[in-house]
């Protein structure tokens, strides 16, 4: 059976629902039938069932799931949910490209180098974590448009880095959406499915990554099996609720001693140190920090350790658990490994560093060893794409 197509979807406000029309003023932006290859114009005709054609748009581990899950769904045969699907990633100073790249080569898949798209014909749109703005006339060449797998509960976290700013904010809940892509603004569209999960304690962004992944692909291919039928059940999201997850920068890893508490700390090395490690300037040198642990009660209640007041960023070394134990806002926290020109345990630390200043600084009170905030120079600080780039 095939339909009409329907050029300039619109969502119609009212009971949270979204029922798509067409609209003249889309198909004038739309350019209909000045690009050949491309099925523009009223009279082209598109499918109302699978099997779907699919541009994949993505690039890193989230979106290689969704791109997995996509291929393994074209190769099924017996399902016949996807005919053909080819891709569009981003340029990659890495020779060997990005996840998605990566996979997509594996699987000798078409890819395309964005701003390139390809000159084919599909039905349908996919994004995961591409991090570029789609235009409205990319948009309308589809004739379902375009779904977008956003790794948060929307409103709540939209923007390049969700994953990341639901670790470093301790949020207990949090989930996939999939939603369709509206230009200009990006994660506002209407919701077409949403899942949500409780946030395994003390997860990192990887961690959370994974399993986001494959919840999210798992999502797609259930939206894929009725795409018409979800995408006139959509629903607009709240007005309420909303916040925003920008891309993280470097100065996010320097560590505040003075203003930031144990737990923020620990929040932040789970949400960011498998990017960049967090960062604080000992003696005017950097030293990264590498292993960040909760310190232990019996540790704490050591007496020996503090016979003196701490003061924010005082550095001690505890000899039993081999770690440093490390003062900040309400406490301590401990470091097992640190970068300072190669990578060392904590107890090399102390028997190289610390130790010494000890030895040839007896008279000094400890606070002047200890570690302080690091300043980066505003340059230095550029947006770094933190394993989220999702619109």
């Amino acid at each position: 059976m095939r339909v009409l197509v329907r050029r300039g979807w619109r969502p119609r406000l009212g009971r949270g629902a979204a029922e798509w029309r067409p609209d003249s003023r889309w198909q004038a932006v739309a350019g209909l039938g000045a690009r050949a290859g491309w099925e523009d114009g009223l009279d082209a005709r598109v499918r109302d069932k699978p099997p779907w054609r699919v541009l994949f748009f993505g690039t890193d581990h989230f979106a290689r799931e969704a791109l997995r899950t996509l291929h393994a769904a074209r190769e099924n045969e017996e399902e016949k949910l996807i005919e053909k699907l080819e891709v569009v990633t981003v340029p990659s100073p890495s020779p060997r490209g990005l996840p998605v790249k990566q996979y997509a080569l594996q699987a000798q898949l078409p890819v395309y180098e964005w701003p390139a798209v390809g000159p084919g014909q599909y039905d349908v749109g996919v994004v995961a974590s591409f991090g570029r703005l789609l235009s409205e006339a990319l948009i309308l060449k589809f004739p379902y448009g375009i779904l977008n797998v956003h790794p948060s509960c929307l409103p709540r976290w939209r923007g390049p880095a969700p994953i990341i700013h639901t670790v470093l904010h301790g949020d207990l809940v949090t989930g996939v959406t999939i939603m369709q892509i509206r230009p200009k603004r990006f994660d506002v569209g209407p919701i077409l499915k949403q899942e949500t999960i409780p946030v395994p304690p003390q997860s990192t962004a990887k961690d959370l990554e994974a399993v986001l992944s494959i919840l999210g692909a798992r999502m797609l291919i259930s939206v894929l099996k009725n795409l018409p039928e979800c995408l006139n059940s959509g629903r607009q999201q709240p007005a309420e609720g909303v916040t925003y997850a920008p891309k993280i920068s470097a100065g996010t890893s320097c560590i505040k001693w003075e203003e930031q508490t144990s737990e923020q700390i620990l929040r932040l090395h789970r949400a960011v140190g498998n990017i960049i490690p967090l960062q604080t300037l000992w003696m005017e040198n950097t030293v990264k920090l590498l292993d960040l642990v909760e310190v232990n009660h019996s540790v704490l209640a050591d007496s020996k350790l503090f016979k003196q007041a701490a003061v924010p960023g005082t550095v001690v070394y505890h000899k039993q658990s081999q770690t440093l134990l490390v003062y900040c806002k309400d406490g301590w926290i401990g470091v097992r490994s640190v970068m300072l020109k190669k990578t060392l345990t904590a107890t090399d630390f102390y028997n190289g560093y610390l130790h010494p200043w000890y030895q040839q600084n007896s008279l000094v009170h400890p606070s002047q060893c200890r570690f302080q905030t690091l300043r980066l120079p505003t340059k230095k600080q550029k947006k770094i794409v933190a394993m989220q780039q999702c619109n």
